[in-house]
């Protein structure tokens, strides 16, 4: 009997259990968010790629959630002191991050992409462009690998600091050239573009969304874009590829995330909303403009994006033996 009564105490204890979850989990709970301004750390400087990015998206959700999406820059270490603060916020779907592939290949992280947070949806590709001060003599990528390969360590080309991908795009460039280009890392592209525009560093490895407007002025030269397509945003940039440097691409993917778990109501209502802001012509023709393309999906559709493409970086840092903070 008392058997009986251990056993039904512990089913009434899960049933309960089991409700206060459902409860906390009933798409109802989710009708009423927002109620209140929500936070979207981007954890790179002001005036970046991911900055411009993440203004973008905030201000298009904002205009239809009816609540303030207000951007909180929180730069340093390569994006991931900002992600680390957004890891630890509270999961009510009031913190946000703006996410970039990349942002888990330091060992000293401090979060898992996988366990500690939760994706609501891939925003846009974008190839990193790879550029030059116009006074530099080379026109071309095929020019540079040539003056590269002439005087090895004599130039230098400016990137964002490890773990970002353009600094991986550098260390990949070395590698596939045979060339011995220093590569000189900054905090942000920010900072990178300044110096690109006064000619401090000569070459640099960039987002499009931080310069494309410096090319189009013809403040900076752009050599080559790493995808397979030449970008819409500058059309007669050709391709590395098209460059005689073939398998050279790379992808930087932009994404919302929130810390893991916040209520699957909340991510699967933040998603809908991103899909609206996605795929109205506005946002695909400032996107395009920003040399990204959009990409909606799933947050499911993000989750495997994620694995995929830190998973194939992180190979290369341990096939090139790469020593990362």
């Amino acid at each position: 009997m008392a058997l009986h009564r251990v056993v039904v105490a512990g089913l009434l204890a899960s049933a309960l259990a089991a409700a206060f979850v459902e409860a906390r989990l009933d798409p109802a709970a989710a009708q009423d968010y927002p109620t209140r301004p929500i936070t979207l750390i981007v954890p790179y400087p002001a005036g970046g790629g991911v900055d411009a990015m993440g203004r973008l998206v905030g201000q298009k959700l904002s205009e239809l959630l009816g609540q303030p999406v207000v951007i909180e820059n929180r730069g340093g270490a390569g994006g991931m002191i900002g992600t680390r603060d957004a890891a630890k916020a509270a999961p009510d779907g009031y913190t946000l991050v703006m996410m970039l592939t990349g942002n888990s290949l330091s060992p000293n992280a401090g979060y898992d992409l996988d366990k500690d947070f939760a994706p609501v949806g891939l925003v846009a590709a974008t190839p990193v462009v790879v550029e030059a001060h116009p006074s530099f003599p080379a026109k071309s990528l095929t020019e540079v690998i040539e003056l590269a390969r002439k005087d090895p360590g004599k130039y230098s080309i400016g990137t964002p600091p490890a773990p970002t991908l353009n600094y991986f795009a550098a260390v990949l460039f070395n590698q596939l050239a045979g060339v011995d280009i220093t590569i000189v890392a900054y905090k942000g592209t920010a900072p990178l573009t300044t110096d690109l525009l006064g000619g401090h560093v000569p070459l640099g490895i960039n987002t499009i969304p931080a310069s494309v407007s410096q090319v189009k002025a013809a403040q900076l030269r752009a050599l080559a874009v790493t995808s397979p397509a030449r970008s819409p945003a500058l059309p007669d940039v050709p391709t590395s590829a098209e460059s005689g440097l073939p398998g050279f691409e790379v992808i930087q993917y932009y994404g919302l995330a929130a810390p893991a778990g916040t209520p699957r109501p909340v991510i699967d209502r933040l998603n809908r909303q991103l899909q609206i802001v996605l795929q109205s012509a506005d946002m695909k023709t400032r996107l395009i403009e920003l040399g990204s393309e959009p990409t909606p999906g799933t947050p499911d559709d993000y989750a495997a994006n994620i694995k995929r493409e830190e998973g194939k970086w992180a190979a290369l840092i341990k096939q090139l033996g790469l020593k990362l903070e």
